[in-house]
Formats: structure tokens, C-alpha cells, sequence
């Protein structure tokens, strides 16, 4: 039996790195440029794009200069039906303004910088809030798949697409709709691509922001693993969130 989803993923990851290095790198010095100066990497991620973020910050490997924003309800929504259900969380992404009353809840400086996560790229509450953070003065990255923006008509107001107003877009070459493989006898294809490509992107710019932060001189403070040993050794836990709450003391929700 074939494996037919190994070999589209192994073509999305070698895209990734033929022509998205730039990008990348270009965001990896933004990011530690901020984090070395005390400022802070805004994350914002919907539905399955939420678990980008977590893959970049609170994460083992992770480094402290990192502040998830992650709206519960845009993106748990594992009941399926009813309370907390998919019906909720798709009509809210598509809500215009709802963006701007996420951010309200919290303080920014101009000297952060922000990553907003959407591999379509077209519903109001991402777009809302990258064009929220740079009204705040801040640098928006976005990753995201150009090729599913491209082909669809954006849901916000404005009629723009993630990638077209962030300052900087790195594509997570994934395909119009996600999903990558079809299945004769089925009218939809399965197994999407989103996840793995975005979080590959992710882990790069980790490793690319620590050893920048490194080279300068900044070494940054990572989460060792908790789970080397029975009795936790090596845990820096307590030290992690230390660092993380003295760096955010300044812009936790209100």
C-alpha cells in the first residue's frame, strides 16, 4: 500500500525551503532584534493555526520573549456540536471588529513586534488584527498559504488578504484548501497540510532566533525538558516563568 501523504508533505517542506529561506531569516532577526531589546513576539493564531502558536511559545525548546494570544473561543471547538461547537467558531472568525476587541484587552509597546498565523488568510478576525497591532506601531509577520489566498475572495470589509497587509509574509506553500490528497469515490480531498508546514516554520525561526540571540551576546532562556528523568532534573521551570512574567508584567490582560 502506497503512502501517499509522505511524499506531498516531504514537496511542501522542500518548497519551504526553496523559497521561503529569505522570509524567514528576515523574520528571525526581527524577532530577536525584539526580544533582545526586552520587547515582546505577539502571537495570534485561530482554529488550527492556535497550535502553531503553541508549538512557538509555551513549548519545550521555547524561548522567553514570546506572548500567545489564543481566544478559547476560536479555537476549542473539539465538542463539534453544541456548546463550544464548529458552528461557533467559524461564524466568529468571520465577524468584522472582533479582532479589535481581543487586542483591547491588552497593553503594547511600538518596540514589540507581532506573528499572526492564518494559512487561508481571508477571515476579519486575523486581518483585524494585524491592521489593529500595526495601528499600535507594531511590525506583523504573517505566515500563511498563498496559493488558498489567492484563489478566494477576502471576508474582511476591506477586501484584503493576510498577506496583503502584513509587513511581511512567510507562504507556507500549502495548497487551496488545505487538504492534499484525494480519494477516489470521494468529492473532497483529505489530510491536511496547515499544521506541520506552519510548524516547521515555526521551530526554524526558534532555532534561528537562538542563535542569533546567542551571537549578540543575549543568550535567551529556554524550557528544558521536565520529562528527562523521574525526579525532573535539569527542570527549569521556575526560572522559565520568572523570566516570562517579569517580561510581560507590563502588558498582561487588564
Amino acid at each position: 500500500m502506497s503512502l501517499p501523504y509522505l511524499p506531498i508533505a516531504r514537496g511542501i517542506l522542500d518548497k519551504i525551503e526553496e523559497t521561503q529561506a529569505d522570509a524567514i531569516r528576515s523574520a528571525a532577526d526581527v524577532f530577536a532584534t525584539t526580544i533582545e531589546r526586552g520587547g515582546l513576539v505577539h502571537l495570534f493564531g485561530a482554529g488550527h493555526s492556535r497550535m502553531a502558536v503553541e508549538e512557538i511559545f509555551p513549548r519545550i525548546g521555547s524561548i522567553v520573549g514570546f506572548h500567545p494570544i489564543v481566544e478559547l473561543a476560536l479555537s476549542y471547538y473539539t465538542n463539534v456540536d453544541g456548546t463550544m461547537g464548529l458552528r461557533q467558531a467559524l461564524f466568529l472568525e468571520r465577524v468584522e471588529g472582533y479582532g479589535e476587541v481581543l487586542l483591547a484587552n491588552y497593553d503594547f509597546d511600538p518596540a514589540d513586534c507581532a506573528l499572526v498565523i492564518s494559512s487561508t488568510g481571508i477571515n476579519p478576525v486575523g486581518i483585524d488584527v494585524a491592521l489593529g497591532l500595526q495601528s499600535r506601531g507594531l511590525h506583523v509577520t504573517a505566515i500563511t498559504s498563498v496559493a488558498h489566498s489567492a484563489r478566494v475572495d477576502s471576508r474582511h470589509p476591506s477586501g484584503k488578504r493576510l498577506f496583503e497587509v502584513a509587513d511581511l509574509t512567510i507562504d507556507n506553500c500549502t495548497p487551496p484548501g488545505d487538504a492534499a490528497v484525494i480519494v477516489d469515490g470521494l468529492a473532497n480531498p483529505v489530510a491536511a497540510t496547515s499544521t506541520f508546514a506552519t510548524t516547521a516554520i515555526v521551530h526554524t525561526l526558534n532555532v534561528l532566533i537562538a542563535e542569533q540571540l546567542v551571537s549578540r551576546g543575549a543568550e535567551p532562556i529556554v524550557l528544558g525538558s521536565p520529562h528527562m528523568s523521574s525526579s525532573g532534573e535539569g527542570n527549569n521551570l521556575e526560572e522559565y516563568l520568572a523570566a516570562y512574567r517579569a517580561r510581560v508584567q507590563r502588558r498582561v490582560p487588564r
